[in-house]
């Protein structure tokens, strides 16, 4: 099988231009294209997403003296001429080389366009390596320097769930879903609920015995994170219930139920 040419795929990856249609039949099914292409748009990707990152510190000294070698080598292909890049590393007037950043090694000139020659790939690849190198010297800096940040929370696991309907006379557009958390909490959202006079209150119900139980209630939002007790069962308390309820220092369920659902898990 004929490959798709390497500068070929440096050039779809940074979005220069746009595969043809017998370019996307072969990488939809050549993987060893497929993955050489996915490989430059994940580098590619690195560098774009630090454009932002720039009140971080600095990265260290030998990230920048790895870009600058690379650039440097590349310079010297034959068939990138000096009418065909601009100076990526200015001299100063006191005769050092002025940092590169991400914006000057990847930035061409304006008569640049797509080429089959291999000289040219080695440079685009070149330049997304060197992306790829100070995005993550930025990144790692970040997580040497800022060893205090806290780590991102994972998501909580959801041990039952239900989809939540409307009930009785209820008009059929209110919705809702509720699911029970690793760390013990009810998780609830709900929607297009009635308006009421009074408030709404979330029940765990026993259908067997119909015994119940309030969780707490809802505010203003259409979301509620609500702390369960420690020792419910939920194979026997499996039904959630949402009701509306008046301001009558009633404790027990109003009987107006507006949502239930059945918990699974």
């Amino acid at each position: 099988m004929q490959h798709l040419d390497h500068d070929r795929l440096v050039f779809l990856a940074l979005g220069e231009s746009e595969a043809d249609n017998g370019e996307s039949t072969h990488l939809g099914s050549c993987a060893h294209c497929r993955r050489e292409m996915e490989t430059l748009q994940q580098v590619a990707g690195l560098g774009a997403e630090t454009q932002g990152l720039g009140d971080l510190p600095d990265p260290p000294e030998h990230i920048w003296q790895g870009i600058v070698a690379e650039v440097r080598a590349a310079e010297t292909l034959p068939s990138l001429t000096d009418s065909r890049r601009q100076h990526v590393l200015p001299e100063q007037p006191n005769g050092t080389t002025a940092e590169p950043s991400t914006a000057t090694v990847t930035r061409l000139a304006p008569t640049d366009r797509p080429r089959r020659g291999r000289g040219w790939s080695r440079w685009a690849s070149v330049a997304v390596t060197a992306v790829a190198a100070a995005a993550v010297g930025v990144v790692g800096t970040a997580s040497v320097l800022r060893p205090d940040d806290p780590a991102p929370t994972p998501p909580q696991a959801v041990v039952a769930s239900a989809p939540l309907a409307a009930y009785g006379a209820t008009p059929p557009a209110a919705t809702g879903d509720a699911r029970v958390l690793q760390d013990g909490q009810l998780h609830l959202h709900v929607a297009n609920l009635p308006s009421v006079p009074g408030y709404y209150e979330v029940w765990l119900i026993n259908p067997t015995t119909m015994e119940m139980f309030s969780v707490g209630t809802l505010g203003g939002g259409s979301d509620a994170l609500l702390p369960l007790p420690p020792n419910v069962d939920l194979k026997s308390y499996s039904v959630v219930d949402v009701s509306a309820e008046q301001y009558d220092n009633n404790t027990r369920h109003s009987g107006d139920s507006l949502l239930r659902g059945t918990l699974t898990g």
